[in-house]
């Protein structure tokens, strides 16, 4: 059985962690900073801050000593009700052989943030069955558009126990490397590739970090799963079909039971004509798949439990619910 850590409340403390990318990075300012912590405390959370998330080097980070010291010491500390991670990057899984787990297990807690952070949440959940959270991270709180419903769905699933049904948000904001500039259009809701009813565990999240937990220790088992993926816009249509092949050549895949995906970034390429051969070529059986869905590195987005229960309903209808968080 999965270990759910106790729902958040008014009064809690959440730690904010820099397991990849530091604080200290000229886009993370401190107008950004005052407004994360504003809009936290909003939330009736108190904000605390790990001693190292202001170091930086040469690859925006600091030593995998220091990171993970913030992160057993977040664990740890019994003040300490939720963890939320600074933002992604591209090192988290330098960690895992590090990470203290039977801290984690002992004192299950909320662990929340996306992309980079993919790697640390499916490892804690094969490591010790606590679920984990894809959703937004402290820079979002502070920079991140469509906040009400990132909000919404923050605390439909970190402060309660109820089940909730995913609804499309109206509006996307995303921001083009590409660009430099941000995007917004309007949301055209979600795509009905393939019909059919699943139920499951939800693991996954950004699609080539979880990857790099393929043939280790640290990969959850993915028999009887609902795998949600996403990827950014350095992921074109190419690199996303091998990426995702690969996780259809592993054993078990074949008990996978539906696919959620998340919105693409515009820069990828990837639209829903390519998305739909990509999938009929890589995902065979009658198996529900959504697409275009509220996550990733787009904006507005959900928060969902990694090792969680979800139910998938994909008739004239698109049906996704959040049931075990």
């Amino acid at each position: 059985m999965p270990i759910i850590a106790p729902k958040l409340k008014a009064g809690d403390e959440i730690r904010v962690i820099a397991p990849a990318q530091s604080i200290n990075l000229p886009f993370i300012t401190e107008q950004i900073r005052q407004s994360a912590v504003q809009r936290l405390e909003s939330l009736g959370l108190k904000v605390s801050f790990g001693k190292h998330v202001s170091e930086v080097d040469e690859f925006d980070s600091t030593s995998v000593e220091h990171r993970v010291e913030d992160l057993n010491d977040a664990f740890f500390d019994t003040n300490v009700r939720a963890v939320l991670t600074v933002i992604g990057g591209f090192n988290s899984n330098e960690l895992l052989k590090y990470i203290n787990y039977e801290i984690i297990k002992e004192n299950p807690k909320v662990l929340c943030g996306y992309s980079d952070i993919t790697a640390l949440q499916n490892a804690i959940y094969a490591k010790t069955g606590l679920v984990t959270y894809s959703g937004p991270a402290y820079f979002t709180f502070g920079a991140g558009k469509g906040l009400e419903y990132s909000g919404s769905y923050f605390r439909k699933c970190l402060f309660e126990g109820k089940a909730f049904e995913v609804k499309p948000s109206t509006d996307v904001t995303e921001w083009s490397s590409k660009n430099a500039t941000y995007l917004n259009y309007k949301n055209d809701g979600p795509w009905i590739l393939r019909k059919g009813k699943a139920r499951g565990k939800i693991i996954g999240a950004n699609l080539c970090t979880f990857n790099l937990l393929q043939g280790t220790e640290f990969m959850p088992k993915i028999r009887n799963s609902i795998l949600f993926i996403e990827d950014d816009e350095e992921s074109d249509m190419v690199h996303f079909a091998r990426d995702l092949q690969s996780l259809f050549h592993l054993s078990g895949s074949e008990t996978i039971r539906g696919v959620v995906i998340g919105r693409f970034q515009k820069g990828s390429g990837i639209d829903r004509e390519r998305l739909t051969k990509i999938l009929n070529t890589i995902v065979k059986g009658d198996i529900p798949i959504l697409a275009n869905m509220d996550f990733g590195h787009t904006h507005p987005m959900i928060t969902f439990p990694i090792g969680g229960t979800a139910s998938v309903v994909v008739d004239e209808r698109a049906l996704l619910r959040i049931l075990n968080h």
